[in-house]
């Protein structure tokens, strides 16, 4: 048995939501380096087709697709052109995500609604409808949620708790999913990230983490430092492969030893 027969995902299709901006590109890259071909969620068009000609190039098929995560009608058309240009869905990545900051206090029951909708019931509806799909054909397949190492404690560094609330809800959603769809061969488990320079950490007025924000992952993260996109790559890699037909309801930390205190 060869590394490409353990982990090699050609002739499979993979779908990846929320594939416009941070995790969800190197989400979409890892999965083209394995061999899937590749479909691209998200409402930012001209990102997606981007990434897809860039992913494209590597000799798989890219599709970009625009989608919005929070309406249920919008992700079900975008399923349906998916299996329709691709074929059968075998793996979906959940990495849709946004965070709205302010202490708990003051916190709106608009931002409250809005980072729920998007971060934990967009996981739970594309998940449901990607897994009827699998049901239906009688094969197994694929299911990762990009969590978040909030999903298991609270942050020390910024006031988000509808971002916390909603990411502990998503490592209770891949259990729950995992125990309901493992008879049908479905896994379901969930990455949890640190802190990665992304959109939701980059200060978009310099281009970089602010200077505190720096010191603080410095000084709580046992590695020294903010996490590389790339680093995020091998762990969904692991958590898609074909041979990983044993590994379900897990929440695999990808933190530099954040969780680990």
């Amino acid at each position: 048995m060869d590394l490409d027969e353990i982990f090699g995902l050609r002739g499979r299709v993979a779908v990846v939501v929320g594939a416009s901006s941070g995790l969800g590109v190197e989400c979409a890259r890892a999965l083209a380096s394995a061999g899937a071909d590749v479909a691209l969620l998200a409402r930012r068009k001209e990102r997606l087709e981007a990434l897809a000609e860039e992913l494209g190039a590597s000799g798989v098929r890219a599709r970009a697709v625009m989608a919005d995560a929070t309406d249920d009608a919008s992700l079900q058309l975008a399923i349906d052109e998916v299996e329709a240009e691709l074929g059968g869905i075998w793996a979906l990545v959940n990495s849709a995500g946004i965070s709205r900051l302010s202490r708990a206090l003051k916190h709106t029951r608009e931002k409250w609604d809005q980072v729920l909708a998007v971060n934990l019931t967009a996981a739970f509806v594309m998940s449901q409808q990607v897994a009827r799909k699998m049901v239906a054909r009688g094969e197994p397949g694929r299911i990762v949620h990009v969590s978040s190492v909030l999903g298991r404690g609270a942050s020390p560094v910024h006031p988000q708790v509808g971002y916390a609330a909603a990411k502990g809800g998503v490592d209770n959603l891949t259990r729950q999913l995992a125990i309901e769809w493992a008879p049908h061969g479905i896994t379901v488990n969930a990455i949890a990230p640190g802190y990665f320079p992304t959109e939701l950490t980059v200060d978009p007025s310099v281009g970089e983490m602010d200077a505190d924000f720096v010191e603080s992952i410095r000084r709580l993260t046992p590695m020294g430092r903010a996490g590389e996109p790339a680093e995020i790559q091998s762990a969904l890699l692991y958590l898609t492969a074909p041979r990983s037909t044993y590994v379900t309801g897990s929440v695999i930390p990808v933190d530099g030893g954040w969780t680990a205190w």
